[in-house]
């Protein structure tokens, strides 16, 4: 895409009424050749460079809205192809950090929208942020993505069981189509060939796991050659000795309690 052949225009903004410095967004019109751009038609689309992180499509949506009927705003990192964007299916998992300076796309319903757009560069300071529609920055916007950030366990707990129940209920269809579909040739006359046969595969559970470990504990042990080395005549002994010793104070303590109870009979 090329944004040549034509010049910016900056349109100096403010974010709030104390704010001494105001910000330029650099804005031109959108050109590209016909047909490459669909979601951005070139004469209707506003281009604007230099849109903080905190500049979200309702505030330019509101700032354009002046001079004519903005249809979309679409905000993008970098300038490219307007793409079909994924409806968001979940606030947890779906989150994008929003990180430096980006870039717009306002598509007006009438192109004389644009030229009006370009025009207010003229004027002086536009304010975005109203007491109706404050723009939070600096520290309130810190505090009000970190209050965002706070996952509620109970909304949490209720998306993942319902992405669950979608997911197991796919799971049984595509089981259901496939033991249809078994052993039935297609057009071709090829059978197709699953996993599941004769002899299915183990189930990947803890119990499996332990009992497939053990297993393999058990297969080494008979392969290890016992009392072939003198460390291991030496180590075999002193677990002997040990167990013995063990045995022997175990059984004192065994006559020491009988004693005590008077329930030994030694004749």
């Amino acid at each position: 895409m090329s944004q040549s052949g034509a010049s910016l225009a900056a349109l100096a903004v403010k974010f709030a009424e104390r704010q001494r410095s105001p910000h330029c967004l650099l804005v031109k019109e959108h050109q590209v050749r016909e047909g490459t751009d669909t979601a951005h038609p070139p004469r209707r689309t506003l281009f604007v460079l230099n849109v903080p992180p905190y500049c979200g499509p309702d505030s330019l949506s509101r700032l354009f809205s002046r001079c004519g009927h903005v249809q979309s705003v679409d905000i993008c990192d970098k300038p490219g192809p307007g793409e079909k964007k994924d409806k968001l299916t979940s606030k947890f998992f779906d989150h994008k950090t929003v990180k430096g300076f980006q870039v717009a796309y306002v598509v007006f319903r009438k192109p004389a929208a644009v030229q009006a757009a370009k025009a207010l560069s003229q004027q002086g300071p536009l304010l975005i942020s109203t007491e109706s529609h404050p723009v939070k920055t600096g520290i309130s916007k810190w505090i009000a993505s970190y209050e965002a950030s706070i996952v509620d366990p109970k909304e949490l707990k209720a998306e993942v069981d319902a992405y669950m129940q979608d997911y197991d209920k796919k799971m049984a269809e595509e089981e259901a189509k496939a033991a249809k579909e078994e052993g039935v040739p297609d057009e071709e006359g090829w059978v197709k060939v699953t996993r599941k046969g004769r002899k299915p595969g183990l189930p990947r559970t803890e119990a499996a796991n332990l009992r497939v470990l053990e297993k393999e504990k058990q297969k080494r042990a008979r392969k290890e050659l016992l009392n072939f080395y003198a460390w291991q005549h030496r180590e075999t002994k002193r677990e002997h000795i040990a167990q013995l010793r063990k045995k022997f104070e175990e059984d004192k303590q065994r006559i020491a309690l009988m004693r005590a109870q008077r329930k030994f009979r030694p004749y």
